[in-house]
């Protein structure tokens, strides 16, 4: 294991969240791949997709590179690293108006905002103090569904992470929704097993507002 302790805040505003935005690609498989999984999501979206959008730590944005081919929606993001949101923004898959820098704890949106707000593979990343600020901006800004695709553990469990302790948490994400906003209806949920999917074993969930 690593002999510096990194925060998760530090970890992914520094370099070592460029160093993993450097490391993935949006290739081709990749988003056949990602398309594929919101095409399942999406069916319960039913008629009514969402007309607006926000993803908590896009990172490069594999999300938000495919979800113009599903609905038509307005796209939002909030990430911590720069070297991420550079090139959300070169490779014009945001303009920098919807493009906000910091974590999913604060969000720079009014009440209601989108439609839909979700997190893929992020809310592993947020250390346990500071999830339930996270799961309450996500629920204030979304005015219709909130979706989330992360590791599932039944009871919290930090796992270590590229050598390092205190930057992974797997957890019962939705059950922790459920109990946390007792108005939320579960709508879907399923797991994405990575041998068949290309997507990282995650389980989601896709919650409607009352």
């Amino acid at each position: 294991m690593s002999d510096t302790a990194l925060t998760p805040r530090e970890a992914w505003s520094g370099e070592f969240g460029a160093a993993y935005t450097a490391r993935n690609q949006a290739d081709a498989q990749a988003l056949r791949d990602r398309t594929r999984m919101w095409a399942r999501i999406g069916e319960a979206f039913g008629a009514e997709p969402p007309a607006s959008i926000l993803e908590v730590g896009p990172n490069l944005g594999i999300n938000l590179r495919v979800l113009p081919s599903l609905w038509e929606a307005e796209l939002y993001a909030i990430e911590p690293n720069p070297a991420a949101r550079d090139r959300l923004v070169a490779d014009k898959v945001l303009p920098p108006e919807r493009l906000f820098a910091g974590f999913g704890d604060s969000i720079p949106l009014p009440d209601g905002a989108v439609e839909l707000a979700f997190t893929s593979g992020v809310l592993i990343h947020v250390e346990p103090d500071r999830l339930p600020a996270t799961l309450d901006e996500i629920h204030r800004v979304s005015s219709k569904y909130i979706m989330c695709a992360e590791y599932f553990s039944p009871r919290p469990e930090a796992v270590p992470y590229r050598g390092h302790e205190g930057l992974l948490f797997k957890n019962d994400f939705g059950g922790l929704y459920m109990d946390r906003f007792p108005g939320l209806t579960l709508i879907d949920y399923g797991f994405f097993w990575k041998r068949v999917t290309g997507i990282d074993d995650v389980t989601w969930w896709l919650f409607r507002k009352s």
